[in-house]
């Protein structure tokens, strides 16, 4: 019988960093608040949950993870106050019956538990840039999805959690030569616009690493990318159709 279990890796971070290039804080390095991208998480784990998946939450440290800001303001939801309402009910619903405020840590999933997981799924918001990008143990986790062609889905800011690969093994970015679709760098400038400063770029470090980058018209308007056992989305537009195309590949 299939395994009913998905693994979701989320961020202990609160913040993320940002070179001020204007201001008072200008030419220094500060803390920008952020977190998990509300419905990025909360509309693949839904379709998951009435699925009957089991998931369970890591994190690096096991922190709470908290929510971006901006995620859940109701201009995110187009004024959607019962959609943003389902969504932070979710979550608490979660806090309370799967571990949400005390993920597992890294260091403490073996390998031999990595066996009975289905696929893993990694939500965006900036948070991941402070804390998912150079770890060892969560490059040993997305590695064994990778080595078993397991169901991976990853979104927004969440595909920078790729780049850990290069942090364990030997070395080397375990996604090279695969079409991966994030955040772009164009919508990254677009943030460093409104906030003043330097962000690192998801999209070009990826790339640099050897990922084939799909951007465009398609990635800003919610499309996808599948590529063997990825599927990645760009933005918050892609939550509801990525989240459909990773319980269908889970059920293959």
């Amino acid at each position: 019988m299939a395994s009913k279990k998905v693994l979701i890796i989320v961020s202990d971070a609160d913040h993320f960093p940002i070179q001020k290039t204007s201001g008072s804080d200008a030419g220094k390095t500060v803390d920008q608040p952020s977190g998990y991208f509300l419905m990025e998480l909360a509309k693949p784990l839904s379709k998951l949950l009435d699925a009957g998946y089991e998931v369970t939450f890591a994190s690096p440290e096991g922190k709470e993870p908290t929510p971006d800001p901006n995620s859940e303001s109701l201009l995110t939801f187009a004024g959607n106050f019962y959609e943003r309402r389902r969504e932070n009910e979710l979550i608490e619903r979660m806090k309370k019956e799967n571990g949400f405020s005390h993920p597992r840590k890294f260091a403490d999933i073996s390998d031999d538990e990595l066996q009975g997981f289905a696929g893993v799924f990694l939500p965006g918001g900036h948070a991941p840039l402070a804390d998912l990008g150079d770890n060892k143990d969560l490059g040993r986790i997305l590695e064994h999805f990778h080595g078993a062609q397991k169901p991976t889905g990853a979104i927004c800011h969440g595909p920078y959690a790729f780049l850990s690969t290069k942090a364990s093994g030997d070395g080397n970015f375990a996604y090279k030569g695969y079409k991966i679709t994030c955040w772009s760098d164009q919508e990254e400038k677009l943030m460093e616009t409104m906030l003043g400063g330097e962000i690192p770029k998801v999209e070009a470090q990826l790339k640099e690493a050897g990922a084939d980058m799909q951007t465009g018209l398609g990635e800003k308007a919610g499309y996808i990318t599948v590529d063997r056992e990825l599927v990645t989305g760009g933005n918050p537009l892609a939550a509801d159709v990525l989240g459909d195309k990773f319980l269908e590949m889970l059920q293959k």
